[in-house]
């Protein structure tokens, strides 16, 4: 049975050494050779610090040169691969199953939610870790941007990826009490560089969004298009209100004759024909209602006609309504207008308001207007029933 001793271990680093330039993509500029030789390092300074035995310190660096071998063959099980390979190379080399299995586990600790739980798993564990306190972490976090841009294909922001680190940082802390008292620190310390440089490239992004708004609002144009939706909606709701005006003068106009006719024809002959009296008190009286609504319908609103400058530059009224500047004097008005059209947000916003207005005038007239025809019909139904049941009892 093959002992543990440094020339196993360094056939275990030549091993991956070679494996590594045969089969490791270029596009992985983190997870590498160079990582992989960073945390033997750290495995045996951290090791010796805590008390590990001679043999256990062997063992963890044999692990910690197999732990990431499996990004070359399967990123998402990369560990499981790095054990199995591990179990492969020692075996061959004749090392019993005890301590293959204590290899084994510590690269298995490396997982992202695995909790270590003997000495050697804790001290791979923070070796994997210690680069959260290297004065070029920055460097090497780099690094592993560009790796998940290059796996992804998609490109992560610094300021995306330094939310990811911070969110990293305090999420995950060391094992082993040598690490706590000398590397948590220094990872303290990292984890406020990132918050700073966080923050300064937030209030960057939103300077930028700023600037872009400002150049926007200068830049910004409307096509053709718009302008001419606007043109036809305004066209249409016109027609729409004209439509409604005639139908209400016709309501007017009809109901109006056939009152005239009512009053001078029949009710002189309210002394003949008594049976007249209730259904000519009912056509007239849906008569009159229909006319009622139609002129109600009809009907203008007029506001007060004026504004003041502070409206204006609010962007509180709209010129584009005779009826919020007709007692205004002319060099007010224009004034107003001037201001409107220095600025094309403003104008469009009050092209907008004007539509929307028209609209709802528009809505309340043509309710009305229904109203108007409902009763004429109903009316008209009733006063004929009426009319026929007094010729009827006469």
């Amino acid at each position: 049975m093959s002992n543990i001793n440094t020339q196993l271990v360094n056939e275990a680093g030549t091993f991956i050494k070679q494996f590594l330039e045969e089969n490791l993509p270029e596009k992985f500029t983190f997870h590498n050779l160079e990582h992989t030789k960073y945390v033997v390092e750290k495995a045996e300074y951290i090791g010796k610090n805590v008390g590990l035995s001679e043999e256990e310190i062997l063992l963890v660096k044999i692990a910690a040169w197999f732990h990431d071998i499996g990004y070359a063959i399967d990123i998402k099980n990369h560990e499981r691969v790095g054990a199995e390979k591990a179990e492969d190379f020692l075996r061959s080399k004749g090392v019993g199953q005890t301590r293959i299995e204590m290899v084994k586990n510590c690269i298995l600790s490396t997982q992202i939610e695995a909790q270590p739980e003997t000495l050697m798993e804790k001290v791979i564990c923070d070796a994997d870790l210690s680069h959260l306190t290297e004065e070029d972490y920055f460097d090497r976090i780099e690094k592993m941007r560009q790796e998940w841009k290059n796996h992804s294909y998609k490109k992560v922001s610094k300021r995306k990826f330094y939310e990811k680190s911070a969110e990293f940082f305090q999420k995950y802390s060391y094992h082993t009490d040598f690490a706590k008292k000398e590397l948590a620190p220094k990872k303290q310390k990292n984890l406020e560089r990132i918050e700073k440089l966080k923050y300064m490239l937030e209030q960057k992004k939103e300077q930028e969004l700023l600037e872009k708004a400002k150049k926007g609002k200068k830049s910004k144009g409307y096509s053709r298009g718009v302008e001419s939706m606007f043109r036809l909606t305004a066209r249409n709701q016109i027609n729409l209100s004209s439509i409604a005006d005639n139908k209400s003068n016709i309501l007017i106009s009809v109901n109006a004759i056939m009152i005239s006719i009512i009053m001078t024809v029949l009710v002189t002959r309210f002394e003949e024909i008594p049976n007249l009296i209730l259904p000519t008190l009912v056509f007239l009286l849906f008569a009159l209602t229909t006319i009622i609504f139609a002129i109600l319908s009809t009907r203008p609103n007029i506001s007060s006609g004026t504004f003041n400058k502070e409206d204006i530059k609010k962007n509180k009224v709209n010129l584009l309504f005779f009826g919020n500047f007709y007692n205004m004097t002319l060099e007010e008005y224009e004034w107003g207008i001037e201001e409107l059209m220095k600025n094309d947000e403003h104008l469009y916003s009050t092209m907008i308001k004007d539509q929307y207005f028209l609209g709802k005038v528009l809505a309340k007239k043509y309710k009305l207007l229904r109203i108007a025809y409902n009763v004429f019909m109903v009316g008209i139904v009733i006063s004929v029933l009426t009319f026929v049941l007094a010729f009827v009892n006469i």
